[in-house]
């Protein structure tokens, strides 16, 4: 007599399952097929696979999760075969002083079934104004009052359409991109130095490092004070949020026997009176870069050069706390740490996908090393040398300063060669200066966007196709649309 486990534990062990296993398994029989076919087994498994960041059912309309991760993996396949020809280009020939500094989504970089939604991007101008632009007519949208002092900052939260300014007299704004005036204003008393924002459970907030070592956590849009750390006697010159919204990774990059520190964001977020942030300084001198991995929870990877120059070491820490007499203490294990070959040249960028694996730039070369320093595979299809790198689960992104950018995406479960070419983009002007690269999943849909800029100001947009094409806006690439 054959025997059936009850659902409940059928659905733990099929949790164990890769997608295509849980494929096989739902062609066994009808009752293994019901199993297969839970909504919170492919939950699971796109969360797993992509940072999905505020999505949820009321994103989802009345597609399955099993549905949404197939149409997915779809646009994947599609940007990993997308060409050149694919990506449309436009320009807006007058001077808006834009450069390359600032320059982020401000809507559409969230996951959605909808693919008919806008993707707004906003830069800042120095004639001291902040532009929305249309990525896929490649259009400006919205323009803010010209400010009195320069904009110096910009930080954007695209699921709820915002974005914040600090500008020269130390004055953060939250806009709607909208509305003619900003929705909330605030100067705080010392130079902003670092912007993080972010959405949890209990709302979005932003976190400011200030010159004087000072994080400053407010709630957005209404800029309400939250907390106040003192991290640091020198300025906060990074902040990182962590994927899973866990820790905050603050580090001074310029004063070389400085500990970077991890704050547990709770204690920032719900602070108290009686006791300090729980926090840990990590034992990694002269850091000056950091990185998230987006698939390895409480995984941090530093980067550190020396006074000199000629030493650039790589180190990598699990976070967790434990309670130790009746009290939480913050722990950081060290996993693995190497120094980078004396004879390559010191890396601008750094990014992860999976914890295991660090992608670096050396020139005109993209290096990809494992945490632990063996080389794995080497790049070379940029002429100069890459300014530019952008990591995520799926992709990475390099521009040069020649103008060129090139995709790359990551082989799907850690197997060799671990990161494939996909599409190279060449510069279009000689007289082109300058590259920038941002992405985002918008709509559901991958957008590319790079931001250029002439000796006589130009910008434009590119984005890689859908079955219509995608667009270009003046001085910035984007392949924006839907692949």
């Amino acid at each position: 007599m054959e025997v059936q486990l009850p659902d409940l534990p059928m659905v733990k062990i099929f949790s164990f399952l890769d997608p295509f296993s849980l494929l096989q398994a739902s062609q066994v029989n009808k009752y293994w097929n019901k199993i297969a076919e839970n909504d919170h087994l492919w939950r699971m498994l796109c969360q797993d696979r992509w940072d999905l960041g505020s999505f949820s059912y009321q994103h989802l309309g009345t597609r399955t999760w099993k549905q949404f991760f197939f149409h997915k993996v779809k646009e994947e396949r599609r940007m990993a075969q997308a060409q050149p020809d694919d990506f449309i280009y436009k320009e807006v020939s007058e001077n808006l002083g834009m450069g390359t500094e600032n320059m982020a989504y401000v809507s559409g970089s969230g996951f959605t079934m909808d693919e008919q939604k806008k993707s707004v991007v906003c830069t800042v101008s120095s004639k001291y104004l902040l532009h929305a632009w249309d990525v896929q007519e490649g259009i400006m949208t919205w323009s803010s009052p010209i400010q009195k002092f320069r904009i110096i900052k910009l930080a954007t939260l695209p699921q709820m359409q915002l974005a914040i300014t600090v500008d020269l007299n130390r004055t953060i704004k939250v806009w709607n991109c909208q509305d003619r005036d900003a929705l909330a204003a605030l100067t705080i008393p010392h130079a902003c130095y670092s912007l993080e924002t972010f959405l949890t459970k209990d709302g979005p907030f932003l976190m400011v490092g200030d010159d004087k070592g000072d994080i400053h956590t407010f709630t957005v849009p209404g800029l309400r004070d939250v907390s106040k750390v003192d991290a640091f006697r020198w300025p906060v010159e990074l902040l990182l949020c962590s994927p899973d919204k866990e820790w905050v990774f603050a580090c001074e990059t310029c004063a070389k026997g400085i500990l970077p520190k991890v704050f547990f964001l709770e204690c920032l977020l719900r602070p108290s009176e009686d006791s300090t942030p729980l926090s840990i300084s990590l034992p990694f001198k002269s850091c000056c870069r950091g990185c998230w991995a987006p698939r390895q929870k409480n995984r941090i990877i530093l980067m550190s050069q020396s006074s000199s120059g000629k030493k650039t070491g790589f180190i990598t820490f699990d976070l967790k706390t434990r309670k130790t007499r009746g009290q939480t203490v913050v722990q950081a294990i060290e996993i693995a740490s190497f120094l980078l070959p004396a004879n390559l040249p010191y890396p601008l960028c750094m990014g992860t996908s999976d914890g295991y694996l660090i992608v670096i730039d050396s020139g005109k070369y993209l290096l990809l090393f494992t945490i632990g320093g063996i080389l794995l595979q080497r790049f070379e299809y940029h002429q100069e040398a890459i300014c530019n790198l952008w990591v995520d689960s799926i992709h990475v992104l390099t521009t040069s300063f020649d103008g060129s950018l090139h995709v790359y995406m990551w082989e799907e479960g850690g197997h060799p060669p671990y990161l494939k070419s996909c599409c190279h983009l060449e510069k279009i002007h000689q007289t082109l200066t300058g590259s920038f690269a941002d992405k985002g999943n918008m709509n559901g849909e991958v957008r590319i966007l790079k931001l250029q800029t002439r000796q006589a100001p130009l910008k434009r947009l590119w984005t890689p196709p859908q079955p219509s094409p995608n667009s270009v806006l003046n001085g910035a690439l984007i392949p924006s649309q839907k692949l």
